[in-house]
């Protein structure tokens, strides 16, 4: 007969970015036993563009994070700048939505990850960091999670395990069995420059012709520095660049409005890269005594690169159907899909339109098509504040469950941005403008079906979240935490 040990814990937790980090926090905080353990010592850097938006601040207040005074001398960044080529740029501000704070902050991730961490200990969670989880075996009482750690060996019994760890993570690969496709991955590079000119309080973000359908951004942080990187779908990776280190430094040598923010600013340290997984909604976020969260789980928008407010928002998530699946010992898949449901309802119609837009831009043949879009839009923002405020909210990620901004008004916006420029030319002519990276007779087929799935998706999710999204409805985080904040 064979008898297994009890439980080492309730929870554990690989990953201690800001999902792995917030969830932990939030089970210790309800007396959850929470073991959370990371490969690396902490602070430790990652790849980001370091933006942190105004729901994820409505996050950080509500786990107690945003009121230390280290955190309020962070960069606020309150407008953002849109770049077309060498059009004059449109300037927004960042929307202000009731309860929720009217700007964003631009932190390195080495501070930020290190707060949140901070959090989930003072909560009671124990944290092993320095220990990398190399392997899960589900049982149906618990899951074991064994790794290495500067001590040796180490194992791990739970009653329930939360995959927090990134884009690669092993135990997504496990509860889902394989790697995430080729088509949901962003590349990204980053640098940090000291004695950086311009607002301070102002970042900027630009699409050229020459690195379409990349796009490059500068967001300003203390003390002078700024964050400036590049980004883009894997898939779309233009065919004349080397590498994206190469058309970073090409875009600073280049570009007129990126020398004005740079001037003799210099770098410190190196351009480092990162691969990401984005949101793919076939894909599961729950099995047996196992939930994803944050970027393991793949939630990423797939047009703009932004994670964190969504690994923050997974957290809570997570630890409210957790805590009650804990509480009455049911922790099976079906028990756990309240969570899945909860992401689904929340995110997937906003980012059913982002993959929509991006499956579009996925045809470089179009790539002018697409930028005069872009330029139509930051066009119109200029002189239409209403049109600036509702675009604000799509690029600052304040579109999910907050007022009666939605996917609806992020739909009109892109949609009528995209009927103009296409309404006056033939697709004969679309394609000759195109013709330097038009798509071989095999790519066009697979980029019009993947077109057609995508949009069937999109517009399923859109009469969805007309039925049952009404307006006034918020986010359903906003404590005394958060309402400080939205000064």
């Amino acid at each position: 007969m064979r008898f297994e040990r009890e439980p080492d814990c309730d929870v554990v937790v690989v990953g201690g970015g800001p999902a792995g980090a917030a969830a932990a926090a939030r089970l210790a905080a309800r007396g959850f036993r929470t073991v959370l353990v990371d490969r690396a010592r902490f602070p430790r850097d990652k790849v980001c563009g370091d933006f942190v938006g105004p729901m994820a601040l409505a996050e950080l207040a509500d786990l107690g994070v945003a009121q230390a005074a280290a955190f309020d001398a962070t960069s606020k960044m309150a407008h953002l700048a849109l770049h077309v080529d060498a059009d004059p740029p449109a300037v927004m501000s960042v929307p202000r939505v009731a309860g929720i704070p009217g700007y964003g902050r631009v932190i390195p991730r080495l501070q930020l990850d290190a707060w949140i961490l901070d959090a989930a200990r003072q909560a009671g969670a124990t944290v092993l960091d320095g220990w990398k989880a190399e392997a899960v075996q589900r049982e149906p009482d618990a899951v074991t999670v064994r790794g290495h750690g500067t001590a040796g060996p180490l194992e791990l019994r739970t009653r329930l395990l939360l995959g927090a760890d990134g884009s690669n993570s092993m135990v997504a690969r496990t509860l889902r069995g394989g790697v995430p496709p080729s088509q949901d991955r962003i590349l990204a590079v980053r640098a940090y420059f000291d004695d950086v000119e311009g607002p301070d309080d102002q970042g900027d973000i630009w699409f050229r012709g020459d690195t379409f359908p990349g796009y490059h951004w500068l967001f300003p942080a203390a003390g002078g520095s700024a964050n400036l990187g590049v980004g883009m779908l894997a898939s779309t990776y233009p065919r004349s660049a080397r590498n994206l280190r190469e058309m970073l430094l090409r875009l600073i040598a280049e570009d007129d409005s990126v020398r004005s923010r740079l001037g003799s600013a210099r770098m410190r340290g190196k351009v480092l890269g990162h691969p990401l997984t984005t949101y793919n909604p076939r894909l599961p976020l729950v099995s047996d005594r196992v939930m994803l969260l944050g970027d393991a789980a793949g939630l990423i928008n797939p047009l703009n690169g932004e994670g964190i407010q969504y690994a923050l928002h997974s957290a809570r998530w997570a630890a409210d159907v957790a805590a009650d699946q804990l509480a009455s010992d049911r922790l099976d898949a079906v028990s756990l899909a309240g969570y899945q449901q909860r992401v689904q309802r929340s995110l997937r119609t906003d980012l059913a339109l982002s993959r929509l837009i991006v499956q579009l831009i996925r045809n470089r043949g179009l790539n002018r098509v697409w930028l005069d879009v872009l330029r139509s839009i930051a066009a119109r923002a200029t002189t239409d504040p209403d049109y600036a405020h509702h675009l604000g909210c799509v690029l600052t990620g304040l579109t999910p469950d907050v007022s009666t901004v939605g996917t609806g008004t992020a739909a009109r916006i892109f949609g009528q941005a995209i009927i103009a420029p296409a309404a006056g030319a033939s697709w004969q002519r679309l394609r000759r403008r195109g013709q330097p990276d038009r798509l071989a007779p095999d790519e066009f087929r697979s980029w019009a079906a993947g077109t057609g799935r995508v949009l069937a998706e999109f517009t399923t999710q859109l009469a969805r979240a007309t039925l049952t999204r009404g307006p006034g409805q918020a986010i359903g985080i906003m404590g005394a935490g958060a309402a400080a904040q939205a000064d």
